[in-house]
């Protein structure tokens, strides 16, 4: 028997427990869904705005950007938290459509909710596998930039593979970033930042930014979330990388 979490909704009409039943697929999965508490606050906001702002990553049909974000040129933003420096990012920015994706609903919820409050039309948000959703769910080179903050590092070595920026991932996104677009990764774990460096400097379909080809320094568009801050308490560094998508 699936876990009941996989087949009973707590909310009927909000993101679905596993819209693409990506349980089945065999490739490794380099995300945890978290269950744990939503707010009263965060429920409401899912009942109310999930029908409008939205959308389940079930992999059977191709998403119409132009149309869902009214003409506005879309950056993916894959892994969001509580979407705090979402919503920041989104209401500086209101010429830019975000569809931000991730699989805990508490945040799907608390984003929602802050778009509502400050009035931000230009977010969608997209419950489930970015993998699904870039392989089967967006057209060829639909993407003004991707953004992946703070992605789970998995420390030990035999999780190694389970880290989402890897010559794969990029291959895929690579096809759907626009020429020019910028993939920026930001992460505070030293080894997982040396490891994105690697991979995509080693990347035929991306140039590093940087002229010297390192590291960028936090652009400001990129707000300091409650997350990072702890990190930075503790002493972390957290290392930007920017890298345009190449124009062959």
């Amino acid at each position: 028997m699936p876990p009941k979490w996989r087949t009973e909704p707590r909310f009927p009409d909000g993101p679905a427990p596993d819209p693409a039943g990506s349980h089945h697929e065999r490739r490794i999965r380099s995300f945890q869904p978290r269950r744990s508490r939503v707010t009263t606050g965060q429920g409401e906001a899912l009942k109310r705005l999930w029908g409008t702002w939205g959308l389940d990553i079930d992999g059977h049909d191709v998403i119409d950007l132009k149309t869902l974000f009214d003409g506005l040129p879309v950056i993916l933003e894959i892994g969001f938290g509580m979407g705090e420096a979402t919503a920041q990012m989104a209401a500086a920015d209101p010429g830019t459509g975000i569809l931000a994706t991730d699989v805990h609903t508490p945040g799907q919820g608390n984003l929602l909710a802050l778009a509502e409050r400050n009035g931000l039309t230009n977010i969608r948000v997209a419950n489930g596998d970015a993998i699904i959703l870039l392989r089967e769910m967006l057209p060829p080179a639909s993407l003004a930039g991707m953004r992946v903050y703070f992605p789970d590092p998995w420390p030990k070595a035999r999780h190694h593979k389970r880290r989402l920026i890897q010559p794969e991932f990029l291959t895929l996104a690579a096809t759907r970033l626009a020429p020019g677009a910028v993939l920026h990764c930001a992460t505070d774990w030293e080894p997982y930042a040396e490891q994105m460096l690697e991979v995509l400097t080693a990347h035929p379909d991306f140039e590093n930014a940087q002229p010297d080809g390192g590291y960028a320094p936090r652009p400001d568009f990129r707000p300091v979330t409650r997350f990072e801050g702890q990190g930075l308490d503790k002493g972390h560094v957290v290392h930007d990388l920017l890298f345009r998508r190449t124009e062959n």
